[in-house]
């Protein structure tokens, strides 16, 4: 089986564009769950409504892969998830390394996706050396004193960045200069990289920020909507027919009904 470190995927080669690569896994996890149903086929409409995006941007990405689907039938589950899977690279073997093995680092260790999704644990690396040695998932950690020929022998091009913040410049720039070319970030920092190298951010802190926002609004919306509800006439003390008549003689500038079709 081939590595990541001598096969690189297509995407860019072919011009398939960054946000339809990024819906590519929403696609392949939709018709992944086909697929374990048994599911032949599927129309663009259910497996948009599935991965979570409109049907005419779903057909525009398959376009970039050639496949068109059968007007009346849909799209064959089976192939998709062949063609998707190959041109993500996930038809081949992915070595990666965890750098930090804490409480994060270890639940990615422990995390039973990356086998099914063509990824393989090769180490798990981190700097105190009372952890060497120690099994985590099954697999020893090693000191990061062996970063560099831990990843020459595994053939590594993925390393996954679990560390505190004021160690994870380093560690990167240790992971590049030992060849390795595509970067996941948990750290709460950003990194600098060179061009070449990949780099993808998961930061839970900015997204569990970004649910307060949306709360917050809700919650201003849904006090809003109770303050309104009470309407100008109920203000004023009018209330029942006189009010709705009020509000017909003096015109669209004039009172308005309590409750407002949305």
């Amino acid at each position: 089986m081939a590595t990541g470190r001598t096969h690189r995927p297509a995407t860019r080669s072919r011009g398939i564009p960054e946000a339809t690569v990024a819906r590519l896994p929403l696609y392949l996890r939709a018709l992944t769950a086909l697929s374990e149903r048994s599911v032949p086929t599927v129309s663009s409409e259910e497996l948009a409504a599935a991965a979570g995006v409109n049907s005419a941007k779903l057909r525009k990405d398959f376009s970039y892969l050639g496949s068109y689907g059968t007007r009346g039938v849909g799209y064959d589950v089976e192939y998709l998830v062949y063609q998707i899977s190959r041109e993500l690279g996930l038809t081949q073997d992915w070595p990666v390394v965890i750098v930090g093995i804490g409480n994060l680092g270890a639940a990615l260790a422990n995390y039973g996706g990356f086998a099914s999704r063509g990824f393989r644990v090769a180490a798990l690396i981190d700097a105190d050396p009372a952890m060497a040695g120690k099994p985590v998932a099954g697999i020893p950690v090693q000191h990061s004193d062996d970063l560099e020929k831990i990843i020459e022998d595994n053939g590594v091009s993925i390393g996954v960045i679990a560390t505190p913040a004021g160690a994870a410049q380093p560690v990167c720039d240790r992971l590049v200069a030992a060849g390795v070319t595509s970067i996941l970030n948990f750290a709460p920092t950003v990194l600098s990289v060179p061009d070449g190298v990949d780099v993808r951010k998961v930061d839970l802190s900015i997204e569990l920020q970004i649910l307060a926002f949306h709360e917050q609004r809700k919650a201003g919306e849904e006090a809003a909507a109770g303050s309104d509800g009470a309407g100008p006439a109920a203000a004023r003390g009018v209330s029942g027919p006189a009010s709705s008549s009020t509000s017909a003689d003096q015109g669209p500038d004039g009172d308005v009904p309590a409750v407002m079709p949305a």
